[in-house]
């Protein structure tokens, strides 16, 4: 016969409301008598019914997860996993469920939202993506549904989100290869409406301008997805005007790209930077020099602000700015 909640609150000397309290985790319960449900939810293998909490306390306890991108496409940037990765560890250590959703452009994000939110099905929304003007924003703004976007929204007043800061950590890469003698450096970069692409097109410039060098706009090219057929296109389109010294990229498969390009034209000497520090990274030729943006974490806090705010409505921290590292390889010359 299963275990009830009435049997770990009779076994545990408490209210069964004590021991739902406990199990989701409100913070106004003292220690020892959270010690004592927990070790006698544990001693019971006492397991929640979930369709009957959701009901009880109109919460399903999942979140809902929106990837911009098909599910097909998670396989080729794994950027996607490793931040879902992070999600999940944090959201099954608070006992929260994930729902993905994988869309193939922004109007199709807003209408999964919609049938999320409309439904009730999930208790808050993790947005992948930050861009301009952007749609999804707007929508659980106005609807005041609770949301966490990764990345860094146009205005962050009352809004909660986590981040590289991605201007800092392109200045650094591109400070880096003027340092070792680069003056002729290309960017190259994905969807130009992506705040993250804004902020790393900035980086790029502000360190140029900072060395005292112009930037040619034939060296920037911004592509319109993150792919390697991408970055060989750019890099294409960059060779037809000039021969940098340097490529920067912003994103990991586009490097692959350049680089794919660059052996299929036998052309060497060209220093190349990713970012996202993606695991086949050490397997180019040569390895390719990566800026590591810890995505787990990005996942892991992005779950962290949205469950905490779910539990705790005063909660004031609003935001995260998580590390970045410039991983060199042989890639840098």
């Amino acid at each position: 016969m299963n275990t009830t909640i009435k049997d770990v609150a009779r076994e545990a000397n408490v209210s069964p409301s004590t021991v739902s309290r406990v199990l989701a985790g409100n913070p106004r319960i003292s220690d020892d008598t959270k010690e004592r449900v927990l070790q006698t939810v544990k001693k019971l293998n006492y397991h929640p019914n979930a369709i009957a909490r959701s009901l009880a306390n109109n919460q399903t306890h999942t979140l809902g997860l929106i990837l911009p991108s098909e599910g097909h496409d998670l396989f080729k940037n794994p950027f996607f996993i490793q931040i879902m990765t992070g999600i999940s560890v944090y959201a099954q250590k608070k006992g929260y469920y994930i729902m993905y959703a994988f869309s193939k452009n922004e109007n199709e994000e807003v209408n999964f939202i919609k049938n999320y939110t409309n439904s009730r099905l999930v208790d808050g929304i993790i947005l992948l993506t930050s861009r301009t003007n952007d749609k999804c924003i707007k929508f659980l703004k106005k609807i005041n549904y609770p949301f966490v976007v990764v990345g860094r929204p146009e205005n962050t007043e009352n809004m909660f989100w986590v981040d590289n800061d991605n201007f800092q950590a392109m200045y650094k890469v591109v400070n880096t290869l003027i340092m070792k003698g680069h003056r002729n450096i290309a960017f190259i970069g994905g969807p130009e409406d992506w705040n993250m692409s804004k902020d790393r097109l900035d980086g790029y410039k502000r360190a140029l301008q900072v060395h005292g060098i112009n930037f040619n706009n034939d060296l920037i090219i911004q592509e319109k997805d993150f792919t390697e057929q991408c970055g060989m296109e750019g890099m294409r389109k960059i060779l037809d005007f000039a021969m940098p010294s340097a490529v920067v990229t912003t994103d990991d498969l586009l490097a692959f790209g350049v680089n794919a390009l660059l052996h299929e034209k036998n052309i060497k000497n060209i220093s190349l930077v990713g970012f996202n520090n993606t695991p086949l990274a050490t397997y180019q030729i040569p390895s390719l020099s990566s800026v590591d943006i810890n995505a787990n974490k990005l996942g892991y806090y992005a779950a962290k602000l949205l469950i905490d705010k779910l539990r705790d409505s005063s909660i004031t921290d609003n935001h995260y700015i998580i590390e970045t590292n410039l991983i060199e390889r042989h890639s840098i010359i």
